[in-house]
């Protein structure tokens, strides 16, 4: 049983006439009779009583027909929703972004893709980038935007966006304020307010301290910007935050210093699972990136 068979014998017990229904279908009447005829064959049972004067439903006709207005229903209904997908009138997708920088940097190319296709919804999961990476490798999300490139995932494909140094912002009563640059080394004493855990800069922080022959003095880990932000002008220690963000910082407590040598950085990149179906939205939202990011 296909659709097509579906179909050609609903139209006929519409009409109750195969010419009717062939003239209705544009096609030839002995193609609807020989569907109708392998349906009946299939099901076991006669579905119209043929006589020389009438055409008539058998009760195993009716109870077909009934069925089968709902089967057209709903493929109607089916190739109206792919349809709508092919042309992204529906459908989401879920982000994973980091909380600190996330935003920051990828409000634009959100704002350009919900311009473009402004019924797809879009879900932001807001996370650091180790839960970013585990999310889309566990199915949980499509796309993730995550910090530190230069770990390697066979699962995950990964387009870089963005390579922004980090700064150090201390209070403006701060002794380092009245540098020009600052060298890590300059920092051993100091008390940080660092990212959590579960966000990769943790990791390049302390990796970038122990070069430098000290493990940091943690006063707070925090996932907000803001709060780090604040803590900072609150002399409760300084901080480390990408340098398109200090030079965002609307605070006249807050000195942004740069490093004599950049060492740190900000990588952000684009990434999803390999080998696994996107959808349509989530494929135009990664062909967008890669426009943005060329351009």
């Amino acid at each position: 049983m296909d659709i097509r068979q579906i179909e050609y014998f609903t139209e006929v017990a519409k009409h109750l006439s195969f010419t009717k229904a062939a003239s209705t279908l544009h096609v030839s009447q002995p193609s609807i009779s020989k569907a109708i005829q392998n349906l009946e064959a299939e099901l076991g049972v006669p579905l119209f009583y043929r006589s020389s004067k009438q055409l008539e439903l058998t009760d195993a006709g009716k109870a077909v027909l009934a069925n089968a207005q709902q089967v057209l229903a709903a493929f109607k209904n089916l190739r109206s929703e792919l349809t709508d997908l092919m042309e992204l009138k529906k459908g989401e997708i879920r982000i994973g972004i980091p909380p600190i920088v996330g935003v920051e940097f990828f409000s634009k190319l959100i704002s350009l893709y919900k311009e473009k296709y402004p019924y797809i919804e879009i879900k932001l999961t807001e996370v650091g980038t180790k839960k970013i990476r585990q999310g889309v490798e566990e199915g949980e999300l499509d796309i993730g935007l995550i910090c530190n490139l230069c770990v390697s995932n066979d699962q995950l494909e990964t387009i870089g966006i963005l390579k922004d140094p980090l700064m150090l912002i201390v209070h403006k009563d701060h002794p380092l304020a009245k540098l020009p640059s600052v060298e890590m080394s300059q920092l051993e004493k100091e008390s940080f307010i660092i990212y959590r855990k579960d966000f990769t800069l943790y990791d390049r922080i302390i990796e970038e301290c122990s070069k430098h022959g000290f493990y940091p003095t943690i006063a707070c880990e925090s996932s907000q910007k803001d709060l780090i932000v604040e803590m900072v002008a609150a002399k409760v220690g300084i901080a480390l935050l990408p340098k398109k963000i200090c030079e965002k910082l609307q605070n006249d407590k807050i000195v942004s210093i740069p490093f004599q040598q950049e060492n740190l950085f900000l990588e952000l990149g684009l990434t999803w699972r390999k080998n696994k179906y996107l959808s349509f939205a989530v494929r135009e939202f990664i062909e967008l990136a890669r426009q943005f990011i060329n351009k």
